[in-house]
């Protein structure tokens, strides 16, 4: 693809490496944003440069935050005895946008994979045990709803988890089979999903 100016090559070049968009589309939306007027454009590269010098991760559960601790955390309606256990922020937004849960989150960051030599030391399991040992509300949790991805690595994960949580005296669940083998819940939809989390059954490590 040939360009007439070096700019332009540069800016569609960075775009491009964004998920799901190619060359064609990368210069479609570069030659868009080169007809809007200058604060059209700056407002985009200023809020790009906010989202990766001031965003945080919440202290608690890992979710993104504007602050030291999520609004999730912080709500005042929120159950803080129900923690619901996800792989990664796309899932979090996926079951909170069903408005079916009410409870807390904990963002793993990841699975358990040992082909991809991730262990249970590289994601977030010890700030887990942790705030289930010692509460940060004060008020002691009473389940945990496993809402992993249906893969290998998911139910490695899950049962390395309901292993971990069998003696703390809580209960365990995971979120029922109406994902589909293999699926990804970002990707799931919000009716399948939240049915899911209303009707979660107990996950067995035995």
């Amino acid at each position: 693809m040939n360009f007439p100016s070096k700019l332009i090559e540069d800016a569609v070049t960075e775009i491009s490496r964004l998920p799901g968009i190619g060359k064609k589309t990368a210069l479609r939306l570069t030659l868009h944003l080169l007809k809007q007027k200058e604060p059209v454009t700056l407002s985009l590269t200023d809020a790009l440069l906010k989202l990766r010098t001031d965003i945080r991760y919440c202290a608690i559960c890992h979710n993104v935050s504007d602050s030291d601790t999520c609004s999730i955390c912080e709500g005042n309606k929120r159950d803080k005895s129900l923690i619901c256990v996800v792989e990664d922020l796309p899932d979090l937004l996926a079951i909170e946008n069903t408005n079916q849960y009410t409870g807390l989150y904990h963002v793993l960051g990841g699975v358990i994979s040992p082909i991809q030599g991730i262990g249970p030391e590289e994601i977030n399991i010890e700030s887990l045990l942790k705030r289930i040992d010692h509460p940060p509300s004060g008020q002691a949790v009473t389940e945990v709803i496993l809402a992993l991805p249906g893969t290998m690595e998911g139910d490695t994960t899950s049962f390395y988890l309901t292993r971990k949580l069998q003696d703390k005296g809580i209960h365990v669940s995971t979120i029922a089979r109406g994902i589909p083998v293999g699926g990804e819940l970002e990707y799931t939809d919000e009716v399948t999903l939240g049915r899911s989390i209303l009707t979660r059954i107990k996950y067995s490590a035995e």
